[in-house]
């Protein structure tokens, strides 16, 4: 099914599987098989939807000789290079399918796995999300990714008041109507699965998780360790900030305020009853925080979008 032939009608189809591909060529056709065979032994009505990133190697001719033999298959070439988070948006708006999966192209996540995902929500209602928790981590610069993953992933559990196994991880699957309104806040890179996930947990969205194995993935790595871990922790912080900027702002606007009240006590007894500029300067930072606090979350909750 070529990216002219579509489905006829929106969300036609059970499952969409979103397949962002950027330089795959030695591999993806692998993949494309995998994930074909375990949606057609499954009861799912699906369409494979591959976004080949304006690959360099050659990625798009090895996709387009593969069509013909994979007729669920739909493919969607980029004309610039925009991402694996662009990607991801494109593709979960284009989708037909109700629900939509998210995974790599790598070879990495279980994707024989994926009619799993999709029975989950399907028998469970009241969750929005499942996401594939890995239990080990194969990925590169192993030795920084894991302790520098694992903080960002504390401070994510501690804004957003819930569990995370799994931050960031490439293999979920969620109702796509309920992604819909996120959609534009997800970033071109690969903190775009950090986004969706939070922006369902900072919306009260029910999210469960599966574990599921992590293989060492082919070909070459696109992550960089400083830049993309950099963009990991403004990003939860951006999605706390939009959902629930009380979360972020209130207890430092109250520990400056606490601070220069108790300066202020020791100024007056210091002093005999005078105020240092220090004393004054913590409760007027204080002060004014806790005002863009209200003012912040009064935005959030006219938007209208939550």
């Amino acid at each position: 099914m070529s990216s002219t032939d579509q489905p006829t009608g929106e969300n036609t189809l059970d499952v969409t599987v979103v397949l962002p591909c950027y330089n795959e060529r030695d591999h993806v056709v692998d993949e494309i098989k995998r994930i074909t065979a375990a949606m057609d032994a499954s009861e799912y009505s699906y369409e494979l939807l591959v976004i080949d990133d304006k690959s360099t190697d050659g990625t798009l001719a090895v996709l387009e000789a593969a069509l013909p033999d994979y007729p669920h298959m739909r493919l969607m070439p980029f004309r610039t290079n925009g991402g694996s988070g662009t990607a991801r948006r494109i593709g979960t708006r284009e989708a037909f399918g109700r629900i939509v999966v998210w995974t790599d192209a790598d070879m990495t996540y279980p994707n024989e796995r994926i009619p799993e995902f999709v029975r989950h929500l399907q028998d469970n209602p009241g969750v929005d999300q499942v996401v594939g928790a890995r239990t080990t981590e194969e990925g590169t610069h192993k030795l920084l990714r894991v302790p520098a993953k694992w903080v960002i992933r504390k401070v994510a559990e501690k804004l957003s008041s819930t569990k995370i196994p799994d931050l960031n991880s490439g293999l979920r699957a969620f109702r796509r109507d309920v992604s819909l309104p996120y959609l534009r806040l997800l970033p071109p890179g690969f903190s775009c699965v950090t986004t969706i996930t939070m922006s369902f947990l900072s919306n009260q969205h029910p999210v469960d998780y599966m574990p599921i194995d992590y293989a060492k993935r082919a070909g070459k790595s696109k992550f960089h360790f400083t830049k993309d871990a950099y963009r990991y922790i403004l990003q939860v912080l951006r999605m706390v900030m939009y959902f629930n900027p009380i979360k972020v702002l209130m207890p430092i606007a109250l520990t400056l305020l606490g601070l220069s009240f108790i300066k202020g006590i020791i100024d007056v007894i210091r002093y005999d009853f005078g105020i240092t500029t220090n004393a004054v300067l913590l409760f007027i930072s204080g002060l004014l925080i806790f005002t863009l606090t209200l003012l912040a979350d009064l935005i959030v909750r006219s938007r209208g979008d939550t």
